[in-house]
C-alpha cells in the first residue's frame, strides 16, 4: 500500500513538472536579469516588464491606439516608413496597412501631376475726375440723389473683368454738406462710390494732388463712402494705424500687394495733428513698405503713383527714374496718373541676384478716365488690362499679357445738360456705336486713336533692363 502510494506520489509530482514547463514555454522569452528579478519578485516583476517587452505578432495584428496620444509611434512606424519586425524576422502583416500582400510598405506613391498655373486679371483706369458740368443731368429730383452709373455702361464689362479693378478717385465724394465744388478744390456726391462699385472696381485709390480739398474731414467722408460700398482704398488715411497697415488684396489664392502715393497736395499741408493723413512720394519710405509687403508674403506689388507733369505727353526723367527704381526694389506695376493725358508704357526686365529676371510694367499715365476736360487728347484715357499669373508648384508670380484699351469720353447734351458716355475706342471706331457722331467726327477720333496708338507704342517695343536693387 506504501508502495503504490510511493508511486503515485512520484506520478503526479512528474505530470506537475511536465505541466508547467508547457505554461513557461508559452510566456514571453525575458533575459537573465529579468529572470532574476522575476525569482525574487514573483510575477509582479512580469507585469511590470510587459512595457519593455516587444509583444509577438498575432493573427490579428497589432492594437491601435485611440486615445488622445495616438500616433503612428504607436503603431511602431519608423523613420523609413516600416513596421519592425518579429526577432524572428517575420514582417507585420499587411492587412493592416490597406494595401494587398503584394505591396511594399515602404514603396513611394506613384506621382501626383504638377498643379497647373493660377491665372487672373487686373484691370485699372485714369483719373476719375468730378467737374461741376457733370452733375446735374445725373440728379433726380423724386429720390433726392444722383445716380452716375451710366457713365460707366459701356466700359462696365471691360472693367468686370478684372479680378483687381483699381480705379483712381481724383476728388474728394464728401458729400453736399461741405458743398459741391469743381476746379481747384473738388468735392463730389458720395453716391459716386455707389457707381463705382456697381460698374466693377473692387480698389479705388486716392493719394493724389486733391485728396486734401476739403481738409481732414473729406478724407474721412470719402474713406467713409467708400468703404460703404466694400471698396478697398489705399493713398489717404484717418488714423497712424490706417496709414501703417499693410494692404494686401487675394484673388484666387494669388495675393496683391497695394500702395499709394502723390507727389503733393496742391500747395495744402498735411494737417499739424495728422501728419500721415496722405502718403506723399518719399523714395526712402516707399522702398521700405514695399520690403515690408514681400516679407508678408505679397505675390506681386502694385504702386499707385500721381507723378508727372499735368499735360505732358512723355515722361519725364524724374518720372522714369523714379518708377524703375521701385520695380527694382520689387514692385511689379507702377498705376501711373496726375497728368490729364495718356503717356507711354513700358515694360522692365529686373535682374534679380541669384541671375533670375523679373518682369515689370510701368505704366506712366492713362490719362481721365472721366471728366469735362476736352482737347489735347484731355478727353482720352486708358483701360489697362495685365493677366497675372501663379506657378502654383514655384510659387513664383509673372506678368503675362499687357493690353492697354483706349478710351473716349463721349460728352453730349440732352437739352441744357451735359451726359457723359466713357466708350473703349477701337470698338466705337469699327462699328460706329455712337449714331448721333458725324463723318467728320468720326474722322476726327480716329486720328486721336492714331496718336494715341503711337504713344503708347513709343516705349513699350523693347524692354529696358535695370538690375535688382542691391
Amino acid at each position: 500500500m506504501v508502495t503504490l502510494t510511493r508511486a503515485a506520489a512520484c506520478f503526479f509530482l512528474v505530470l506537475t513538472l511536465m505541466l508547467s514547463g508547457c505554461s513557461f514555454e508559452q510566456h514571453s522569452p525575458i533575459d537573465g536579469k529579468e529572470a532574476s528579478n522575476q525569482s525574487q519578485s514573483g510575477s509582479s516583476a512580469t507585469a511590470g516588464n510587459q512595457e519593455q517587452a516587444a509583444p509577438p505578432f498575432s493573427n490579428e495584428g497589432p492594437a491601435t491606439d485611440h486615445s488622445a496620444g495616438g500616433s503612428g509611434e504607436d503603431l511602431g512606424q519608423t523613420e523609413s516608413g516600416k513596421l519592425p519586425t518579429t526577432g524572428s524576422g517575420d514582417a507585420a502583416p499587411s492587412d493592416n496597412l490597406g494595401g494587398s500582400g503584394n505591396e511594399s510598405p515602404g514603396a513611394p506613391p506613384p506621382d501626383e501631376p504638377a498643379a497647373p498655373p493660377t491665372d487672373a486679371t487686373w484691370v485699372a483706369v485714369g483719373d476719375v475726375m468730378m467737374h461741376m458740368p457733370q452733375l446735374p443731368a445725373y440728379y433726380n429730383d423724386k429720390t433726392k440723389q444722383y445716380d452716375f452709373s451710366p457713365y460707366f455702361d459701356a466700359v462696365r464689362p471691360l472693367i468686370r473683368e478684372g479680378d483687381w479693378s483699381l480705379a483712381n478717385l481724383e476728388t474728394p465724394i464728401a458729400g453736399q454738406s461741405l458743398g459741391y465744388s469743381g476746379f481747384p478744390r473738388f468735392n463730389a456726391p458720395t453716391e459716386l462710390a455707389e457707381a463705382l462699385r456697381e460698374a466693377g472696381f473692387s480698389i479705388v485709390t486716392n493719394a493724389n494732388n486733391h485728396s486734401l480739398d476739403r481738409g481732414a474731414e473729406g478724407i474721412s467722408r470719402t474713406l467713409a463712402a467708400l468703404e460703404a460700398q466694400q471698396l478697398v482704398t489705399k493713398g489717404t488715411n484717418r488714423s497712424r494705424f490706417e496709414a501703417e497697415k499693410l494692404t494686401i488684396v487675394e484673388k484666387k489664392g494669388i495675393r496683391m500687394g497695394l500702395l499709394a502715393y502723390t507727389y503733393g497736395t496742391n500747395g495744402i499741408a498735411l494737417p499739424a495733428a495728422m501728419p500721415y493723413a496722405v502718403d506723399i512720394v518719399d523714395e526712402q519710405k516707399m522702398l521700405g513698405d514695399i520690403a515690408k509687403l514681400k516679407e508678408a508674403g505679397a505675390d506681386f506689388i502694385t504702386v499707385a503713383l500721381h507723378f508727372g507733369t499735368e499735360y505732358q505727353t512723355v515722361p519725364s526723367e524724374a518720372q522714369k527714374k523714379l518708377a524703375r527704381k521701385l520695380v527694382a526694389a520689387g514692385a511689379d506695376i507702377i498705376a501711373g496718373a496726375h497728368p490729364h493725358v495718356v503717356q507711354p508704357y513700358e515694360t522692365v526686365e529686373v535682374t534679380e541676384v541669384d541671375g533670375t529676371i523679373r518682369n515689370g510694367l510701368i505704366i506712366y499715365s492713362m490719362g481721365n478716365f472721366i471728366s469735362n476736360q476736352r482737347g489735347g487728347t484731355k478727353d482720352y484715357g486708358l483701360l489697362m488690362k495685365v493677366g497675372i499669373r501663379k506657378d502654383n508648384v514655384t510659387g513664383q508670380t509673372t506678368i503675362r499679357d499687357v493690353e492697354p484699351i483706349p478710351t473716349w469720353v463721349y460728352r453730349y447734351k440732352v437739352g441744357k445738360l451735359n451726359h457723359y458716355r466713357i466708350v473703349p475706342l477701337d470698338e466705337t471706331i469699327a462699328k460706329r456705336t455712337i449714331p448721333e457722331l458725324s463723318s467728320a467726327e468720326y474722322a476726327a477720333l480716329t486720328r486721336g486713336k492714331q496718336t494715341i496708338d503711337q504713344r503708347l507704342a513709343s516705349m513699350s517695343a523693347a524692354p529696358v533692363t535695370v538690375p535688382a536693387a542691391p
